[in-house]
């Protein structure tokens, strides 16, 4: 069959069978289908959706366009997390470590940060010496000997998705579910995961603005997941404000060396999302019989430091330097030109926040990237101090800037003005975690 009748076949609103999706990943990835025709087809996509045994067939084949790492011979459950993206997300930095101090298997492969969002190799990397880009073979045994490690993914791996997305990127069709759901799990699977939690980002901060988008994008991850063969479970949080209180690579660092020390209440929505994705994680590894074991484990974990213990091992193992990763010295890694509060002039309540501004005012100093390629300053970024809800009055301090570079300082102070409303009334409490989906739903 012609790739022309395909696409026709699809934007009639008919099913594409495994093999025919099969043998278009297999086309596109050797160049033998055009940018154009694929661009066709993922409109029709976009149009027409797909059915969970499209999608399945979607990702299965696009896991296998390029290198699969077999993890096989780790010991256990190998359990990942993933978060589709926000700000002030620290949680891989914390629930990590973590969930290996706790006797789980974490070997991950993450990303770096894009636009608003922020990435937790650029976060990894702001520890001095810290090496995210290792073979194979040496992310393995820093698994075996340590339990956990967090590294790049390898440039072969799941060479569809990156010409796929950087198509849907120029072509209006990132925001097809069905494209989504097959990219990311793709991903996981081939870089080894037996049972992934998924945090799906739902709010201003996060490519779901609707909390119906989030949920449709997670049950689809879902019931992918249990068609393959995998244990997923999909917890959809709030991005309506930053999750955590610092947005910034070495800032978001510390956060993360603060929760693990048990500096951050349990009442803390970082410390809470944390312990949700770890709890999942321990109990789908099959290390702890109920969630409330789970729980105690990792409470118990952060009180006798062995968290933070496995955090400073991986960052040995990785070539990196440890010594700052504790209270006493994490600030060394903060040095910036200067420090400035951006402070209201309105007295009530803090009412809303949009946290992709937030993220890009971060993005502006210097936090972030643009584009792919784009230089990061680690110490830079901006520590919130304010929550929703929060009771301000005229020269209160919203957050405060940490800068190296003057030159977007007014746009910065602006962009952030802009994303925090203060009104006299006091806003409804909204859960941070919204819904839970796991494979026995499905």
């Amino acid at each position: 069959m012609r790739f022309v009748d395909l696409i026709e076949k699809k934007a009639d609103g008919f099913a594409l069978s495994s093999s025919e999706i099969t043998e278009m990943i297999n086309a596109y990835v050797k160049d033998d289908i055009p940018d154009y025709q694929m661009a066709a087809m993922a409109m029709a996509i976009l149009q027409r959706g797909m059915s969970d045994q499209e999608t399945a067939d979607l990702t299965l084949a696009m896991m296998h366009s390029g290198d699969i790492a077999d993890l096989s011979d780790l010991p256990g459950v190998k359990v990942d997390k993933h978060s589709t993206g926000g700000v002030g997300d620290t949680t891989t930095l914390a629930v990590a470590p973590l969930v290996a101090a706790c006797g789980a298997t974490v070997a991950k492969m993450s990303g770096r940060g894009l636009g608003h969002t922020g990435g937790t190799l650029d976060k990894l990397e702001s520890i001095p010496g810290t090496q995210v880009e290792i073979p194979l073979d040496e992310f393995k045994q820093i698994v075996r000997e340590n339990g956990v490690a967090v590294i790049g993914q390898s440039g072969n791996l799941v060479p569809a998705d990156k010409k796929l997305y950087a198509l849907r990127d120029v072509t209006a069709t990132v925001r097809s579910i069905p494209l989504i759901a097959s990219s990311i799990m793709s991903k996981k699977l081939a870089a080894g995961a037996d049972a992934i939690v998924l945090d799906v980002k739902t709010g201003s901060g996060a490519f779901m603005r609707t909390e119906e988008e989030a949920v449709k994008l997670a049950g689809l991850m879902v019931r992918i997941g249990k068609l393959l063969g995998r244990r997923v479970t999909a917890i959809v949080t709030d991005m309506n404000q930053p999750l955590g209180n610092a947005v910034g690579n070495a800032l978001e660092v510390k956060e993360a060396v603060e929760l693990l020390s048990g500096a951050i209440p349990d009442s803390d929505p970082l410390h809470q999302v944390c312990i949700l994705l770890g709890m999942h994680m321990l109990c789908m590894a099959g290390i702890a019989e109920s969630e409330e074991k789970a729980t105690a484990m990792l409470e118990k974990a952060i009180q006798d430091g062995s968290g933070l213990k496995k955090l400073q091992d991986m960052i040995k193992l990785q070539h990196g330097d440890p010594s700052n990763l504790c209270l006493e010295r994490i600030d060394e890694l903060l040095e910036v030109k200067k420090t400035e509060d951006v402070k209201t002039d309105q007295n009530g309540y803090v009412y809303a926040m949009n946290a992709e501004k937030i993220g890009l005012a971060a993005q502006m100093l210097g936090a972030g990237r643009a584009k792919k390629g784009d230089p990061v300053d680690y110490s830079v970024g901006l520590l919130m101090k304010v929550r929703c809800g929060a009771q301000v009055r005229d020269g209160d301090p919203l957050c405060t800037l940490y800068i190296n570079d003057e030159k977007n300082l007014p746009e910065v102070k602006a962009l952030i003005h802009d994303a925090i409303e203060i009104r006299e009334e006091k806003p409804v409490f909204t859960n941070i975690v919204r819904r839970i989906i796991s494979d026995n739903d499905i």
